[in-house]
């Protein structure tokens, strides 16, 4: 949401790490491998697959979406779990030293 409304995403890191709010997530995975696009934390998103399995079947027995655990595929790390949710939002959440990239969806060709 930050960065769909022009936030950049290493200042909302500082301001979520600076209260409460503060957990791994903000504090070693998006620093170390979401904002500069890497996606290499280290933990592939195959050893989880039970575990997303039985998720998803209790999603599906409730009615509910899960969307994104579905996106994810067995042989990617777990931090590219952002993916859909970019692609959904039409934004791209990368660190200020990565290059920009727009997505396809935002790119404009001009005559």
């Amino acid at each position: 949401m930050g960065v769909k409304s022009g936030r950049d995403p290493a200042v909302m890191i500082d301001v979520i790490n600076a209260g409460s709010g503060l957990n791994t997530a903000s504090r070693d995975k998006f620093p170390r491998s979401i904002l500069p696009r890497t996606f290499d934390f280290g933990f592939a998103t195959g050893l989880m697959v039970k575990d997303v399995r039985l998720c998803l079947e209790e999603a599906r027995t409730l009615g509910l979406s899960m969307d994104v655990a579905k996106a994810v595929g067995a042989e990617s790390d777990f931090t590219s779990a952002i993916k859909p949710i970019e692609k959904a939002a039409g934004v791209v959440v990368r660190g200020k030293s990565a290059r920009t990239l727009a997505l396809p969806s935002q790119r404009r060709h001009f005559a």
